[in-house]
């Protein structure tokens, strides 16, 4: 689907790779993965996770993945740690290592795969053992992401169509309970699921839209399909929608959903 396609690192960091970098390392708390384990990071994207595994997890390895060589490409040049390593591959096809993997992990990625099943599936056969990890994080679009629970409420007000758009509405993988029946279905076993809270701190509305004009992800992508006006009008609807703050800054809340699980 065309306004779920991912390209141009620089962008998608502007759009939301920052807020990546900012969960990544809480995630990374919560998991509590033992150290000098052999990570696979699926779904890698510009190598916010495997960045953050390097720098708190302790790895003997991180090998992260992604179906964009852009992407890939952008990682490789920015985390230069000897331990992590990068390629370009999804599921199906993750890449498989002699002994496997103690932590198999995807940080934001689960609901644009096309079979998340058989993705959680195959990350589980990639484990070293019963002790490995399998996890993931996603954002909760559904009930708590104010970034775009605000921007899609006032796009809804002028466009009926854009609640279709609306990962909310859209994404299933991004409730506890959903996270849970997957995990387990897949043949997880002692499988957990926690919530993780973020604050997302803007300059002021134009670091708020500017990132929303870039064509990366649904969102900037359904802002690029409209007309200079129609842009006009919804800048303004999501203007009003947005809290004010000390020196114009814009502070809203964010929560994740991450999960956790062993294979059998």
């Amino acid at each position: 689907m065309m306004l779920d396609q991912w390209a141009g690192p620089a962008a998608y960091e502007t759009y939301m790779g920052r807020w990546s970098r900012r969960l990544a390392p809480r995630f990374l708390q919560w998991l509590e993965a033992p150290p000098q384990g052999h990570w696979l990071d699926v779904g890698c994207g510009t190598g916010a996770l495997t960045e953050a595994i390097c720098a708190t997890a302790d790895p003997a390895s991180v090998l992260g993945c992604d179906p964009s060589e852009e992407f890939i490409a952008h990682a490789r040049e920015h985390v230069r740690d000897e331990r992590a390593g990068f390629a370009v591959a999804a599921a199906p096809g993750l890449p498989v290592r002699e002994g496997g993997y103690d932590s198999i992990t995807s940080l934001l990625a689960l609901n644009f795969m096309a079979e998340p099943e058989a993705a959680v599936a195959e990350m589980a056969a990639l484990a070293a053992g019963k002790d490995s990890l399998v996890s993931a994080c996603v954002w909760d679009y559904g009930e708590q992401l104010q970034m775009l629970d605000r921007f899609w409420h006032a796009a809804a007000a002028l466009d009926p169509h854009a609640r279709e758009l609306d990962e909310g509405r859209r994404f299933r993988l991004c409730r506890a309970d959903a996270l849970d029946t997957l995990f387990r279905r897949s043949g997880l076993r002692r499988v957990h699921c926690g919530p993780l809270f973020l604050r997302m701190v803007f300059a002021g509305f134009d670091d708020y839209w500017g990132a929303l004009l870039n064509g990366v992800g649904p969102a900037p992508a359904y802002v690029a399909s409209l007309d200079g006006d129609r842009r006009e009008e919804l800048a303004r609807r999501v203007r009003d929608e947005l809290p004010g703050g000390p020196h114009g800054r814009i502070t809203l809340m964010a929560r994740a959903w991450a999960v956790r699980g062993m294979p059998r």
